[in-house]
């Protein structure tokens, strides 16, 4: 009697480990689904993943380098000043590509480059320290002073020698109504891993 017993108690644990064990499994596959899906709704409603291509954005941001923009926080405030944002350049071969570039102007000044350097309202712009140079020799549009509108922002790449922006002609200001986002995360390569400022 105490042999069936305890066939029957050992039955009932190896049920028990095998219902234990399918429900881990079950419960780590519905935290990867649930993971998945969030992941999926976050870069799909607020954030959006994007590559950078090109070398406009050098030293910051480098050709081949993925991030993630956030779109949501520019429906609750406006951009600021060295904001990285991404808006669609002029057509190109029948598409309009995103340009990444930082804000340099803001709505309502008055931009002009002369000596190599960016004044704003006749002011030099001293705390502009991301450009990959101390000079820039093209001015471009800026060459003149430019004002801009009350949704309208100047930008440079950070690398002025090659960045086609805002002082080029067929970019120019860029109205905030095309803004798609700003820059937040840059997600590869890994060791790069981080927010992007």
């Amino acid at each position: 009697m105490r042999s069936k017993e305890r066939e029957a108690e050992k039955k009932n644990e190896s049920e028990k480990k095998e219902k234990s064990t399918t429900q881990n499994i079950l419960g780590t596959i519905a935290y990867i689904v649930g993971v998945c899906v969030f992941v999926f709704l976050i870069l799909h409603f607020v954030g959006q993943r994007t590559v950078v291509n090109g070398s406009s954005m050098d030293t910051t941001l480098a050709n081949g380098q993925n991030l993630v923009m956030d779109k949501l926080s520019y429906r609750f405030h406006d951009p600021e000043r060295y904001d990285i944002i991404i808006f669609p350049g002029p057509e190109e071969f029948g598409q309009h590509p995103y340009y990444i570039k930082r804000i340099i102007g803001m709505p309502g000044e008055t931009v002009q480059i002369k000596d190599g350097k960016v004044y704003i309202n006749d002011k030099e712009l001293k705390s502009d320290v991301y450009g990959i140079t101390d000079y820039i020799d093209y001015p471009g549009i800026a060459e003149e002073p430019i004002t801009l509108g009350d949704d309208e922002y100047f930008c440079l790449g950070d690398n002025r020698p090659v960045s086609q922006d805002s002082r080029y002609e067929e970019v120019g200001p860029v109205k905030r109504s095309i803004i798609v986002g700003k820059v937040w995360i840059r997600i590869w390569p890994l060791n790069k891993f981080g927010k992007v400022s």
